[in-house]
């Protein structure tokens, strides 16, 4: 279900029942790692949160670093309004 190096692949599931009565698989809510902040960037029109991670590291595929530092913002389209100030935080890996 989830790609190898997936965030999510090593997050415990939790029991669900739906409305009909069937046990249906999720995974248990992740809590955000604190993030070292690198720097401040101010959104632009046409921000996107992938374009954003490959120019902060070179990976598209870590858009969810930058959203885990900013959880003032519920909405992860909310996080791109033009304007909006986003903290970036180093790359854990690097």
């Amino acid at each position: 279900m989830f790609f190898d190096g997936s965030r999510y692949a090593r997050v415990p599931e939790a029991p669900f029942t739906d409305g009909e009565g069937r046990a249906v698989p999720v995974k248990r809510t992740r809590e955000p790692v604190s993030t070292e902040l690198a720097l401040v960037y101010q959104v632009r029109a046409g921000d996107r949160l992938d374009s954003l991670a490959f120019k902060f590291y070179h990976d598209p595929r870590k858009w969810w670093l930058i959203a885990d530092a900013n959880t003032d913002v519920l909405a992860l389209e909310d996080l791109l309004e033009p304007g909006r100030l986003l903290r970036i935080p180093k790359d854990r890996n690097a």
